[in-house]
């Protein structure tokens, strides 16, 4: 299947930047960072930086210390959520929908805003907020740590988001103003839908970024493995040299990457890359974006969590103990670059 161009069929995005957000539109509001893993702690010390009022809803524990650590204001999630006027919900997917009803809702007042940094629980239904509420997306496209690392460079991740209820008006002003103040307009905010930001999401989690790719990397190792190949050799040649691709492709493209290996690689990569990624491949994926656009996998995985995740436990279990692993483990414990990473 060959794709080109569809820029004359597809409706672009629409784009903003620092010039387009203005603060003063949360500067007198309350924000409420609900949860304090990677998101919360990177987006709140980022507002917080940005001269924005936060506190911090958590359950007691090592994180609720943390947060107090780092000069936060931090409460239960019930009492956040009746002091904010926007509550910005930073917590697993899984658990929001019981959060959100068991502690988030009788504090949602009529002219607040419930805010979220992927869409999933809002397009499958699992919250379903009243309609006197703004209810909006911001989503940095890239780990908690890196939107902290990046706002103190004087950077930025880039961001998405949407409007789901906007009762108010201002909810698009809201959302921007948020965005700035975690950075993401330093970058570019790219204006989308919750269900397009979920549906997508979840695709190229599934069929590529993290799916695909440890399944053809497995797949490779094991090819080589099985043919009688060193596992040092295997691991180093589909595994280790991934993130030099990787950077060069991210940074430019397949055009960039494809400048900088040898034309023997690039030989190989254009005739024989779509014998691994064929037509049985489209198919699976076109069959993964369905079961996402039905609700399937969204349901599997609710169900999946209600049993206390066996699947998912044993599939973990079963790729940490992969003999990939244990060679990776060997190989980086060889190489400088690796002492310091936890």
């Amino acid at each position: 299947m060959i794709v080109k161009s569809a820029k004359t069929e597809a409706t672009m995005l629409e784009k903003y930047y620092d010039k387009d957000a203005d603060m003063s539109a949360i500067s007198s509001k309350t924000i409420a960072v609900i949860g304090f893993g990677s998101q919360g702690r990177g987006q709140a010390l980022n507002l917080k930086d940005s001269g924005l009022k936060v506190v911090i809803g958590l359950r007691p524990g090592k994180s609720w210390e943390l947060a107090k650590s780092e000069g936060f204001e931090v409460m239960e999630v019930a009492d956040a959520a009746k002091r904010a006027d926007i509550i910005q919900v930073l917590i697993p997917d899984e658990h929001q929908g019981a959060v959100y009803r068991d502690h988030i809702a009788k504090g949602l007042l009529k002219g607040k805003t419930l805010m979220f940094s992927h869409g999933f629980n809002i397009h499958f239904g699992q919250i379903v907020p009243p309609e006197d509420v703004d209810v909006i997306m911001v989503a940095p496209k890239g780990p908690g740590h890196m939107v902290r690392r990046t706002y103190t460079e004087g950077m930025g991740v880039p961001a998405l988001i949407a409007i789901h209820q906007d009762i108010s008006g201002n909810a698009r002003k809201t959302a921007l103003a948020y965005a700035k103040g975690i950075g993401a307009t330093r970058a570019v905010v790219f204006e989308t839908s919750f269900r397009e930001e979920t549906e997508t999401d979840l695709f190229g989690e599934q069929a590529v970024l993290c799916g695909g790719m440890t399944s053809l990397i497995r797949a490779g190792f094991e090819t080589l493995v099985e043919a009688g190949y060193a596992p040092e050799m295997a691991y180093l040649e589909v595994l280790h040299e991934t993130k030099l691709i990787v950077d060069l492709i991210y940074e430019g493209g397949f055009t960039k990457m494809r400048n900088a290996i040898s034309n023997t690689a690039q030989f190989g990569d254009l005739t024989r890359g779509p014998r691994v990624i064929g037509p049985e491949s489209y198919l699976a994926m076109q069959e993964i974006l369905e079961e996402i656009q039905s609700g399937a996998f969204a349901k599997e995985w609710m169900l999946e969590n209600m049993v206390n995740r066996p699947m998912f436990t044993a599939l973990t279990r079963a790729d940490e103990e992969h003999l990939i692993e244990e060679v990776g483990k060997e190989i980086r414990a060889t190489m400088p670059q690796f002492k310091d990473l936890k």
